[in-house]
């Protein structure tokens, strides 16, 4: 007995020496940040809920691609089994102290069919969810679409490929406005509109899954790389600002919320000096964020789209240009990494054509020698960059980083202090944007529970809390980054209590070390 107190303390003297070297020299708290700044967590529905068969859920996109192999073998079916767990994950939350909870309503568990009739047991879990959230002080951010259409709709019309959607998704969004919006007062219609159109109709690595033969990462059996990627960005930018028309007339006086769009973005730095280098990258910009930001600040989609897309690039009325300008209260904006641009103008003289020879550019990641292999680099965090583009390219709207993480392999260990190292340098990162003006009104670390990942299931983790999976009963354990993060929103600082490695068994140290 004795050995074993003397092990689990001189492991904890050891996590407590790396933990005061990573981040022992703050220089920023929380109380850096506004009061009306907002810190918390996220997940998405399909990644976390499980319960995918029960009370009247029908699948989505989202479960016909992960049943289809796309994880081999793993899928959403149950998960973190977050729909029967969510009193106990709050109550994590509220351990954490998080602030505000990002998460995904299932548009197929509240309304089975993708339109007509509600279920009852749909909505009674979402009231549940977000009345728990907010009798704790907890703010939700509802997110109404996060790759998950109903397959009904895909099955019917195709889903995004359709203009049909436009209306379903109305009628849905209404709903929501409707049930939840007395206590949601910030909507995101679309999670990574860009990664959801280029992921799963370009290169087929998303849900639905589709692309043309010889273009995608994964074997496809139908799609169009060439225009399916354009025709879905054209619908969802037609649906997000139908979505938020009608907020804006229905319920905007009386509820007060803010309606955005999310997207995904890298900071895109040039290979070398060249300038054709420079020029690709100012391409990628355009390309990746212009795509879907051009349209809703200046009514169309970037000049050298237009130029380079040509016929296959789909063109608004005038009507809908007026729709679509200004259509956007606040930007969700995903970022993990830097990638180095290359000009490839072979690309572009190919016969074939796709988004990426479109641009014409080549993406490197470099991994620096820091970083272990794996994870994303955090030594030259890139998130003020990112917003300082968006300052001076489109003026400075409302931003909340939804999404930022590290990412580390599942069963890696508790003892995550990549998660930290990169959580301390970004949050860092954008305070500085922030002290130079971007405006800047939340931020979210990705993720709150390891659950099921987009491109790899569950190999990859980006948890504040591990979820052991092999437990039937789900058991939450957290990590280093969860009681790092803790601490930080807490006004806490220095040295850290933590679990160490990841085992049937898992010590707790005290909190007494902490200091205020």
């Amino acid at each position: 007995m004795m050995q074993q107190q003397q092990q689990r303390l001189y492991l904890l003297v050891l996590v407590a020496m790396h933990f005061a070297v990573v981040v022992g020299d703050d220089d920023f708290s929380r109380n850096d940040f506004p009061a009306s700044f907002v810190f918390g967590s996220g997940s998405s529905a399909y990644q976390v809920e499980g319960a995918a068969f029960e009370d009247g859920r029908t699948p989505s996109i989202w479960d016909t691609f992960s049943h289809a192999g796309a994880y081999n073998g793993a899928n959403g079916d149950i998960a973190c089994d977050a729909y029967h767990k969510y009193k106990e994950d709050v109550q994590l939350m509220v351990d954490t102290g998080l602030e505000a909870y990002r998460f995904s309503i299932s548009w197929s568990r509240l309304i089975p069919n993708g339109r007509g009739p509600v279920n009852p047991k749909g909505l009674q879990y979402y009231n549940s969810l977000i009345n728990e959230l907010v009798s704790h002080g907890i703010q939700p951010h509802v997110t109404l679409c996060h790759d998950d259409v109903p397959q009904v709709l895909e099955d019917e019309y195709g889903g995004w490929l359709s203009e049909k959607i436009i209306n379903d998704f109305i009628a849905y969004a209404d709903i929501c406005f409707k049930e939840f919006g007395d206590r949601v007062l910030h909507w995101t219609t679309v999670n990574e509109a860009n990664v959801f159109a280029l992921g799963g109709y370009d290169l087929g690595f998303t849900p639905p899954g589709r692309c043309s033969p010889h273009v995608g990462i994964g074997p496809c059996s139908r799609g169009n790389s060439s225009t399916e990627p354009y025709i879905v960005a054209h619908n969802m930018l037609l649906t997000h600002s139908s979505v938020f028309r009608l907020y804006k007339r229905k319920y905007k006086s009386t509820q007060h919320g803010f309606v955005g769009l999310n997207i995904f973005a890298y900071r895109f730095i040039p290979h070398t000096n060249a300038t054709a280098d420079e020029g690709a990258t100012l391409r990628a910009y355009a390309f990746y964020l212009g795509w879907f930001i051009s349209p809703l600040i200046f009514g169309d989609y970037p000049v050298t789209m237009k130029d380079r897309v040509g016929s296959r690039m789909p063109t608004f009325t005038r009507q809908e240009s007026e729709q679509v300008k200004g259509a956007i209260d606040f930007i969700g904006l995903n970022h993990y990494a830097t990638l180095h641009v290359k000009d490839r103008p072979s690309a572009f003289e190919r016969d074939y054509r796709d988004f990426s020879t479109d641009a014409a550019i080549q993406l490197v990641f470099e991994q620096g020698g820091v970083t272990p292999k794996g994870e994303y680099p955090w030594t030259q965090p890139g998130l003020r960059a990112v917003l300082e583009y968006f300052k001076k390219t489109y003026g400075n709207l409302p931003i909340y980083i939804h999404e930022n993480g590290q990412t580390t392999p599942r069963n890696a260990t508790l003892n995550d202090t990549g998660r930290v190292e990169y959580l301390h340098a970004y949050i860092r990162n954008l305070l500085d944007a922030m002290r130079n003006g971007s405006n800047v009104r939340g931020y979210f670390s990705w993720s709150f529970l390891d659950g099921l990942e987009l491109l790899d299931g569950y190999k990859s983790a980006y948890g504040l809390y591990y979820v052991d999976l092999d437990d039937k009963n789900l058991t939450r354990y957290p990590k280093l980054s969860q009681q790092w993060y803790s601490n930080f929103l807490k006004g806490k600082s220095r040295k850290s209590n933590v679990n160490l490695e990841i085992g049937k068994e898992v010590s707790h140290s005290s909190e007494s070390e902490f200091s205020s």
